[in-house]
This record gives structure tokens, C-alpha cells and sequence, in this order.
């Protein structure tokens, strides 16, 4: 490889990842996540959290690589369209930022073996829903990932570099939500249980709220989908 390609191949893997990178961050929030998992997690130890956090990190690099680059051909495979997707997961999200807003604290979580040295079976099987999807990695994500992928020029020429330029977005955001994750707990030290309290139902109320803008974002594309029918 020549200097003038490895120049131009490094251009096309940085700009494809901080073009996907920030595209995803805000739909997918880790720190604003994190608030919501720890709400459901409260009765875990700090390493049992931590095992936690490991899985949804790695949930949510294979939900963003699989909705990036093959995402929209599973979808048309289906024969599903991308505003379906988008108000069938907003009332998944609602439907879980209501829930999480409206529990009582002590009930936002199940009652586990917190000195166990496994973690608990019930808490491992919540991995993927609803802590991966749709509490992290949810429709949102999955459709703006879609989106890139197919919307993207870069993206679309399938080149090795644009897909390592989409891994490494990919596992940065994995990342993150494994540090934001697994040292939650600490936040709710600084910010005690009546403050911790308020801001995960503050947290579940902005999940709501996200759950009907996906929704309502669904449904407007539908309506203009449908025909036009002017009177003769």
C-alpha cells in the first residue's frame, strides 16, 4: 500500500466513524441510559453490575453492526418498512418509560441473591430485553442505523474501510455503555436515594416521551405514504 492510499483509506474509516459515531450518540445516549439501568438493577453488587453491563455492551455492538449493514435488507426481506418499525418501537419504548416512571422504587427491580457469587439467572436473562433492547440499543437506534446504512454514499460502496469505519462507531458506543453501565451505581452514591429516585423517573419520562416521538415519527410517514385523493 502506498502512502497516498493508506492516506486516503485512513480518511475514509475516520470519517465513515465519526459519521455514524455521532449520528448514534444521542439516540442511544449511554450516560442518560445508564440512570435507567440502574433503576432496574438496584438490588445487584457492583460486580454483578459490572458482568451485567458486559453483556449489554456486547448485545448492543452486535444490534448496531447488524442494523448498520444488513438491517435494511432483513427488513425488505420481511417485507417490513421502516416507519412500521419506527411505531412498533415506539409503543415498546413508551410502553417501558411508562412502566419504569410509574413503579414503585422498591419494585423497579427483581429481588435477587445480592451475596451470590453467580449472577442471578433472572437478572441474565433481562440481558437482552428489555436492558439491551429496547431500554439501550432500541428502535430508534436501529432504525437511525438503517438509515445510515442505506442513506450513507460511503456506507453504500461496501468497501473494507467504510465497514471497519462502522465496527470501530460501533464498539466506541459499546463502549461507553459499558463504563456508563457499570459505574452507575456510583452515581446514585453522589446522588443519594431520594435524588437518584427523582432522576430515574425524570429519566423514565424522557423514555416515554422518546417512545411517542418514535411513534409519532412512524406514523407521519405512513399518513404522507398514503395516496392523495383530490376531489374531480
Amino acid at each position: 500500500m502506498t502512502a497516498s492510499s493508506a492516506v486516503n483509506a485512513f480518511g475514509i474509516v475516520s470519517a465513515t466513524y465519526l459519521f455514524v459515531f455521532w449520528a448514534l450518540f444521542p439516540v442511544v445516549n449511554p450516560p442518560g441510559s445508564a440512570l435507567l439501568f440502574l433503576s432496574m438493577t438496584r438490588p445487584l453488587n457492583h460486580r454483578h453490575r459490572s458482568e451485567l453491563a458486559t453483556r449489554i455492551g456486547i448485545f448492543s455492538f452486535l444490534i448496531i453492526i447488524a442494523s448498520l449493514f444488513v438491517g435494511a435488507y432483513v427488513l425488505a426481506f420481511f417485507g417490513i418498512s421502516v416507519p412500521v418499525l419506527r411505531v412498533a418501537g415506539g409503543l415498546v419504548v413508551a410502553a417501558t418509560g411508562w412502566k419504569l416512571m410509574t413503579a414503585p422504587a422498591e419494585s423497579r427491580a427483581a429481588e435477587v441473591d445480592t451475596d451470590s457469587s453467580r449472577l442471578p439467572v433472572g437478572i441474565m436473562k433481562q440481558a437482552f430485553y428489555p436492558l439491551t433492547m429496547p431500554l439501550t440499543t432500541g428502535p430508534g437506534t436501529i432504525a437511525t442505523a438503517i438509515a445510515l446504512g442505506t442513506r450513507n454514499p460511503q456506507v453504500d460502496q461496501g468497501s473494507v474501510w467504510t465497514i471497519l469505519g462502522g465496527v470501530a462507531a460501533a464498539a466506541a458506543l459499546a463502549l461507553l455503555i459499558f463504563v456508563c453501565y457499570r459505574w452507575s451505581d456510583r452515581i446514585a452514591k453522589l446522588l443519594g436515594e431520594g435524588g437518584t429516585d427523582a432522576l430515574v423517573r425524570l429519566t423514565a419520562f424522557i423514555l416515554l416521551c422518546i417512545g411517542l416521538q418514535i411513534l409519532w415519527t412512524g406514523l407521519s410517514d405512513l399518513l404522507s405514504s398514503l395516496p392523495q385523493f383530490k376531489p374531480s
